[in-house]
């Protein structure tokens, strides 16, 4: 049954079948919807009624002109080179244009096993769709480029992981699923063709102004580069961790994409690792940004024959580029903690006094997002309640004065810099206690905590008075200390 809702736009399946092998969903018993973005939906032009919803969400039926796909793709993971990946566990129903004349992939994930599934099932347990369904949405809500969720749906059946679970399906929008192992997957067949064909694929779809230039492979990279760290430093921003940080999970667009074992600090500590797979701290959330940097590297060395004919002057471009990372990288995150400290002008001193108060807030053991969600109290001299977050209350005393005095340097209304800092500094993020509550909740069949949830987290930086539980940290019974990829 094709259900005539909605025209596709396949472009990526009218590239070379290497790019991706065709492949059906596999359908499932009993299709139940447990959340729909109706908002989301709407953005996309998306109208369906509750049969086609149940229909198309879980993979039973095809919207018409749907050319159903599996991505191929290689990648490092940890570190290690794996030649083949793939979608796995995901397809990629089309590509419509939304609203606003962008282009975004509908894919469905946990709809069964695909070419490149490496003997697994194909499916996906409810645990993580619910986490990713939440936290794709929260950090849209906070202003962090991310991949969308368009639903999760359980499927009627049981997957077997360590133990049985319900299955479940996640429908995700994203600009591109394009990834930086998808280049490595040609360049290490050395294809150079298929390359070529990607990288101008890449560049008229999401970045046509490099068209325009003298070199216009070297400038993708350039804009690549500029992307990842605007997003990486958005995510230091917000206390996020991603967990698994491979080259197939860094997204070309500059979407964060793949919602594993990721999760949200709660007390700073440069060093989190949440991942139960990340045993040497590979991304740990201070290593974020060079962890980028690699695999942003790793895309470099790829695009070499594009760049230059010479290798050797193709290396030299290639390296200059990646060179200006941290530079980029930088100025984007010392733009972020300025604006988190209520400060919008420039001074060389900034520096120091955002890494002053981000060592003190270590060593006490403060919760990052409540911490800087108070900075707003300080404006008009209400010191006791910024303070009560330290375990030491007069460590930040003399750092308060430094700051006041900075802030003097604004000149600017009190009231200003207040509804600003409470724009900048959410006050309810996807605590990860909350979200294994609304999961096990769950798996008990009662999605009311998961509709609460969402709910408060669609008005981030509201107070929200009534929901002041939320903001929050957890309890030494509630805390979270390991976060699974659920694959």
């Amino acid at each position: 049954m094709n259900i005539n809702a909605v025209n596709f736009d396949n472009s990526y399946a009218r590239l070379p079948k290497k790019f991706y092998s065709n492949v059906l969903p596999t359908p499932v018993k009993k299709p139940n919807i447990i959340k729909f973005n109706t908002l989301l939906a709407r953005d996309l032009g998306l109208q369906l009624n509750d049969i086609e919803k149940e229909l198309f969400l879980s993979g039973n039926s095809l919207l018409s002109n749907s050319i159903p796909i599996a991505m191929a793709y290689a990648g490092h993971q940890f570190g290690h080179w794996v030649p083949q990946l793939g979608d796995g566990r995901a397809i990629l129903l089309g590509e419509i244009i939304d609203k606003k004349g962008f282009r975004r992939d509908i894919q469905l994930k946990g709809c069964g096993p695909t070419p490149y599934s490496r003997m697994g099932d194909g499916r996906a347990w409810l645990g993580p769709i619910l986490r990713e369904y939440i936290l794709s949405e929260a950090m849209n809500n906070i202003g962090i480029p991310t991949t969308r969720a368009l639903s999760a749906i359980s499927t009627g059946e049981t997957v077997y992981r360590e133990k049985e679970y319900p299955g479940a399906i996640l429908t995700r929008v994203a600009y591109s699923h394009v990834r930086v192992g998808t280049f490595q997957y040609f360049a290490s067949r050395k294809d150079l063709k298929g390359l070529k064909i990607l990288a101008d694929y890449i560049i008229k779809r999401h970045y046509k102004d490099c068209e325009k230039e003298k070199n216009p492979y070297l400038s993708l990279l350039k804009e690549i580069i500029k992307r990842q760290a605007d997003l990486v430093s958005k995510w230091m921003g917000i206390g996020f961790i991603h967990g698994v940080l491979n080259t197939d999970n860094t997204s070309i667009y500059g979407e964060t994409i793949d919602y594993g074992p990721c999760a949200f600090m709660d007390e700073y500590d440069s060093n989190k690792v949440f991942s139960s797979i990340d045993q040497a701290g590979r991304y740990a959330y201070k290593n974020q940004p060079e962890v980028i940097r690699w695999n942003l590297a790793c895309l470099a060395s790829c695009l070499l024959p594009l760049i230059n004919e010479d290798e050797k002057k193709a290396v030299i471009l290639a390296q200059s580029a990646i060179d200006e990372f941290p530079n980029i990288y930088n100025m984007y995150w010392l733009k972020i903690f300025r604006n988190k400290l209520g400060l919008r002008k420039n001074y060389e001193d900034d520096i120091n006094l955002i890494n002053d108060l981000l060592d003190i807030m270590e060593k006490d053991k403060t919760d990052f997002t409540l911490t800087f969600r108070a900075m707003s109290t300080l404006v008009n001299n209400d010191k006791s309640h910024f303070k009560n977050y330290f375990l030491n209350p007069n460590i930040i005393e003399n750092w308060i004065e430094k700051w006041k005095n900075r802030l003097l340097l604004e000149n600017e209304n009190i009231n200003n810099i207040i509804n600003f800092l409470n724009k900048i500094n959410p006050a309810y993020i996807p605590r990860n206690h909350r979200v294994e509550e609304i999961i096990n909740e769950g798996l008990k069949g009662d999605y009311s905590y998961f509709e609460r949830l969402n709910k408060i987290l669609t008005k981030p930086f509201d107070n929200q008075n009534e929901n002041v539980e939320y903001q929050i940290g957890p309890n030494e019974t509630q805390r979270v200390s390991q976060t699974f990829c659920g694959t």
